[in-house]
């Protein structure tokens, strides 16, 4: 069985374009999991019998939401498929119909990240790499020259990555220390270093309309991308990079107060409730 999973958030009319793509693709098996991390009571008109809906009862963030949906689909049926999925994501053509094919293939990989496109048809994401000596997180065409039906890569995109759970022992779950942004990276990482193989395919696809639920409030967007940002570093890099890219990102901040004073001030609160988690952690 796979499971799709996705997370509300004021975003129903584009779960129904999300829901209606995955019918169109396939008359396989599949259940769709919506957690509901708003109170958006017009999700409630989707569930069916194969779609269920779980009020997270407050704004829970990505990945603890995503969390609640993992950790009840594992008690149900651990040797389940999970496709995480964005709900401003679709899927085109006969996509799950190549997911059973290759999962079938591959039953030893444990996390598979797929491509992803925008409306346009533009390569948003084909997978992840990371240089700890910089701290540099990059989105890399890893597919362009690639002759097998997959690529091992560092980390792949929580808008779209499906969980193998039959290798795990134990149900994989989001660090809850990360809101938004970035849990993804850290996910993928933590399993990775566990001995979990992080793949990405060209055997499948999503389209994504990149932010477009984001960017509502970029102020909240980019206040939250930098401090999971800055946690990263401090998990996976060194103490001198950490402190040359936080110089960095505050200098950012002040050129841009004047040009784009919602990203500016997002960057530096996101660096002040860091430091307040540091000071803390101290003590």
């Amino acid at each position: 069985m796979i499971y799709f999973l996705t997370v509300n958030y004021y975003s129903t009319n584009l779960v129904i374009k999300l829901i209606n793509s995955i019918h169109k693709t396939s008359h396989a098996d599949y259940k769709v999991i919506i957690i509901n991390n708003s109170p958006d009571d017009n999700i409630d008109n989707l569930k069916t019998e194969s779609v269920l809906i779980f009020n997270a009862g407050t704004n829970l963030g990505f990945g603890c939401a995503c969390n609640l949906g993992l950790q009840w689909i594992y008690n149900q049926d651990p040797q389940a498929y999970v496709w995480i999925i964005n709900p401003d994501a679709y899927l085109i053509e006969d996509t799950l119909d190549k997911v059973k094919l290759f999962l079938d293939c591959h039953p030893e990989i444990s996390i598979i990240g797929t491509i992803i496109y925008t409306p346009t048809g533009k390569v948003w994401f084909a997978g992840g790499q990371f240089i700890s000596t910089t701290g540099k997180i990059l989105n890399k065409d890893l597919l362009t020259q690639a002759d097998t039906g997959y690529v091992s890569c560092e980390w792949v995109s929580g808008c779209s990555l499906i969980i193998n759970y039959r290798i795990f022992s134990d149900c994989p779950l989001f660090d809850p220390a990360y809101f938004l942004y970035y849990e993804d990276f850290d996910f993928c990482k933590r399993y990775a270093n566990q001995g979990h193989s992080i793949v990405v395919t060209k055997q499948f696809s999503v389209v994504h309309q990149s932010s477009s639920i984001t960017n509502r409030n970029i102020f909240i967007k980019t206040k939250h991308s930098t401090y999971s940002y800055l946690l990263t570093l401090e998990r996976y890099t060194n103490l001198l990079v950490q402190t040359i890219r936080i110089t960095r990102l505050i200098l950012y901040a002040f050129v841009l107060i004047f040009v784009k004073p919602q990203v500016a001030l997002g960057k530096l609160y996101g660096v002040l409730i860091y430091w307040k988690r540091c000071l803390t952690a101290i003590r």
